[in-house]
């Protein structure tokens, strides 16, 4: 009986050590192997694209010249504008037509199942007076919510919402109207002017000190800037077609949403921090063929600031990025700075950027005050033009520096099929020595006409494999 009991013991001692040299394989290849975590990777991407679905609106359509609304760009339209938009919603949806004309507004609220639907040779001019932008509303400045003047397109907590058309959104900011405030004399700003640093130290020292934030009251006396388009805490998003000029500041900024596509548009914005388009905190989102000419970033995926961004506590993930072009700007593909929520999951291919005003192709930023852990960066079959700075720019010491308490953490970012013709730096990575940039994967990669050496500070597991600079191959480091 010992010599039985003996026999089952080395059995399953043998089926045990069996299993665990399986386990270990099996975490060793998709830990490891860098051409299969990509693999696995991109294979995802079906699945976030079969849950991100537009909303469909019923075959209704209400005119907004039936509710008072003139088009000749100096009748006020907000009125029919909101009539409009709620009698669509008492009756179930549908769409919101605006036809050929000019019609001059303050903010559009939308609700849920309406779709604002802009035609073709009609531009939506919005209001140059403030008060056409109040009351307040619950919205982010920076990454940080507060309550200030309305964003020129808003809808809070609704559903199955759309801006689609061939039609213009024209936001009217100028040297004179909203840029002044960013307190840069090249838009307009004079030593006469208030600008918005008063109001925006006071606003982030609110939420370091936990203010509630229907209690940080801005709008009206204050000087923070709004956001052209920007639904919040929405589901079913759908934004087509149309072409968004003269941002105040960001242009297209979805908080805390859920299923959101993004297509066909064309953001030509040149002032301060006119990013083109910024998911926040969002999650299930397409952006696909768009065309991006901005003063800021082209995309810019973020989730909060600092004490702020830590207390929502709500990541951007699966954002899908799809034959974009993009032309002037800070950025082409961003995270950040704004990502104290963390971000993981971005997928971006079949893209072009190239302009001489365009800064970088693909960028990090961040510091060890946002913080944050931004992993799983995926970008495939880009063409690069020229770029002035770094094609890739993972930075940590963006704005404020290392001064913080909140490390940031950066790694498994995959590059494959990139090719550029002209830039400063191919790469320039800098991450802390406590907490280096990891896991950075580079396949196939051709960088032309590069003027400066790579920076690569506090890199760890830098796999580059078939990578040509100059012509020249560069091995890992």
């Amino acid at each position: 009986m010992s010599t039985i009991l003996k026999m089952r013991e080395t059995r399953f001692t043998y089926l045990v050590l069996v299993l665990i040299v399986l386990f270990s394989s099996s975490i060793l290849i998709s830990g490891c192997n860098p051409s299969l975590q990509e693999n696995s990777a991109w294979k995802k991407v079906p699945e976030i694209l079969e849950r991100i679905n537009p909303p469909q609106f019923p075959a209704k359509d209400f005119l907004i010249t039936e509710y008072g609304a003139s088009g000749d760009g100096i009748s006020d339209c907000t009125e029919a504008f909101k009539s409009a938009i709620e009698q669509c919603h008492q009756e179930g949806g549908g769409r919101v037509i605006v036809p050929e004309g000019t019609f001059l507004t303050g903010a559009i609220h939308l609700k849920s199942n309406v779709n604002l639907h802009i035609l073709k040779d009609a531009v939506i001019l919005f209001s140059q007076d403030l008060n056409k932008f109040l009351p307040a509303v619950f919205t982010r400045f920076e990454g940080v919510e507060c309550m200030n003047y309305s964003p020129f397109i808003y809808a809070y907590e609704q559903e199955n919402i759309a801006i689609t058309g061939e039609g213009t959104l024209d936001g009217q900011a100028d040297s004179a109207h909203w840029w002044p405030w960013a307190g840069k004399s090249e838009y307009g700003w004079t030593k006469e002017i208030t600008n918005q640093n008063k109001d925006r130290d006071a606003l982030f020292q609110m939420a370091e000190d936990d203010v509630p934030v229907e209690q940080r009251i801005f709008g009206e006396g204050h000087f923070l800037r709004v956001n052209f388009v920007q639904p919040y805490k929405c589901k079913n998003v759908l934004i087509d077609g149309i072409t968004l000029r003269r941002s105040p500041m960001w242009d297209i900024h979805p908080v805390l949403c859920e299923n959101v596509t993004i297509q066909n548009i064309s953001v030509i914005s040149h002032g301060p921090n006119n990013d083109g388009c910024n998911p926040e905190s969002c999650k299930d989102v397409l952006i696909r063929q768009c065309y991006f000419d901005t003063g800021d970033d082209c995309i810019a995926i973020k989730s909060g600031r600092n004490a702020d961004g830590r207390r929502v506590n709500v990541a951007s993930e699966n954002i899908v990025i799809q034959s974009c072009t993009m032309r002037d700007g800070h950025g082409g593909v961003v995270i950040g700075s704004e990502i104290s929520g963390n971000c993981r999951n971005i997928f971006a291919e079949d893209c072009v950027m190239d302009s001489p005003n365009l800064e970088r192709a693909l960028r990090i930023k961040t510091n060890s005050l946002r913080g944050g852990v931004v992993e799983n960066i995926f970008m495939r079959n880009v063409r690069v033009g020229e770029v002035s700075d770094a094609v890739i720019r993972i930075y940590f010491h963006y704005s404020e520096g290392d001064v913080g308490d909140y490390t940031p953490i950066v790694r498994n970012i995959f590059v494959r099929d990139l090719t550029s013709q002209k830039s400063n730096y191919a790469l320039f990575f800098q991450g802390y020595e406590r907490s280096p940039i990891s896991n950075i994967n580079l396949t196939n990669c051709e960088f032309n006409q590069v003027a400066t050496e790579n920076v690569l500070d506090h890199v760890v597991d830098l796999n580059m494999n078939y990578v040509l600079v100059n012509g020249k191959s560069i091995r890992d480091k």
